[in-house]
């Protein structure tokens, strides 16, 4: 058993920004001028003598008197409804290097798809006053009343298309989604199903939209769906649903990498060979769609351009303008799981 001192250790005492100016021998203002990057600038010498001293004592600003004094927290926030999703990953970590390079801190928070998880995240970000939030939602048309109420700028990620009483950001997936159909329909195949994830709300996901309309272009008037989660398991039930089908249809178009990644592994447990025996398209273009196999032909999201436009909207120019709808073209990147040569293997797109 070890012994416990009679008496606790007395609090280590608070070093403050004038313990920093006496030691560097400098006003508390040059100090502030150092710590803060401004707005008076500081000689050399001075900054490399308050620097000093703030290694030697182990200061550390107060962040949130900070924050305080300035109205602005310096903090952003962002809701996302999978982050083991790696088109989520990839997104937040676009999101929160964009913030870095202005300044700003960013707070992650993962809904798992839950509603009340999320708006759970978001009266947390209201009362840790953040700046602007960053919201994936599980709806497509969440309410985020709470946050304008107390002037907390909000943009929609992944949205797009409609327009929105807030900033929305997003690809345009109609059209991708069209293309990338349309795509498989060049191969020769005239049956192409769609295997896509489950609606949170009442309205038609917009890849099913543009799936829809890529088959009456064909001339064919309907086609198989398969309803799944938005995961790998998702995909790998869909696929088993769509390998006990008869006849078997020798495309499919999914909705999200990740569903395709399970919907391979069905593939395989069956014995059979894609793009041979069924040819495969998918939407997001991760990482993970790249290296798979075999590699996913997909339809890439510009995740860098999204996140930089979200950035901009709460802390850059856009910040002072009246909220908008920025929807962004995607990207057609050719592999072997289409049934494309293998030239496309290094991922050439197609605009």
């Amino acid at each position: 058993m070890v012994a416990m001192p009679d008496h606790p250790s007395p609090p280590r005492p608070v070093i403050t920004r004038k313990d920093v100016a006496r030691l560097a021998g400098v006003s508390t203002a040059v100090v502030s001028y150092v710590v803060n990057g401004g707005p008076k600038n500081v000689a050399p010498a001075t900054q490399a003598k308050v620097r000093q001293a703030i290694a030697a004592l182990g200061y550390r600003p107060n962040v949130a008197a900070r924050a305080l004094k300035k109205g602005s927290s310096r903090l952003l926030g962002m809701v996302v409804p999978k982050i083991g999703n790696p088109f989520f990953a990839s997104l937040a970590e676009e999101v929160e290097q964009a913030a870095e390079e202005r300044g700003f801190a960013m707070l992650l928070a993962d809904s798992r798809d839950s509603l009340s998880v999320e708006q759970s995240h978001l009266r947390n970000f209201v009362d840790r006053q953040v700046d602007g939030v960053f919201l994936c939602s599980v709806l497509s048309n969440p309410d985020v009343g709470e946050l304008e109420q107390r002037g907390i700028r909000t943009v929609l990620l992944n949205f797009s298309e409609d327009a929105r009483a807030i900033d929305a950001i997003g690809p345009e997936f109609t059209r991708s989604s069209r293309q990338a159909v349309e795509h498989l329909g060049s191969h020769g195949h005239t049956e192409i199903a769609l295997i896509v994830g489950i609606p949170t709300g009442n309205t038609l996901d917009r890849r099913e939209i543009g799936w829809r309309q890529a088959l009456q272009a064909m001339g064919q008037l309907d086609g198989r769906v398969y309803r799944c989660s938005f995961d790998r398991q998702g995909g790998y039930e869909a696929g088993q649903q769509l390998l006990a089908s008869s006849p078997r249809p020798g495309a499919v178009f999914i909705s999200s990498d990740q569903q395709a990644i399970g919907f391979l592994r069905a593939i395989h447990e069956a014995g059979l060979r894609i793009p041979e025996d069924v040819a495969v398209m998918s939407f997001d273009g991760s990482e993970e769609a790249e290296y798979c196999w075999p590699p996913l032909s997909t339809v890439r999201q510009p995740v860098r351009e999204m996140a930089e436009a979200g950035v901009k909207a709460i802390i850059g120019p856009g910040r002072n303008t009246p909220p908008q709808s920025l929807v962004f073209d995607c990207e057609l990147v050719l592999r072997r799981s289409c049934g494309c040569t293998a030239a496309h293997d290094a991922g050439q797109g197609v605009k």
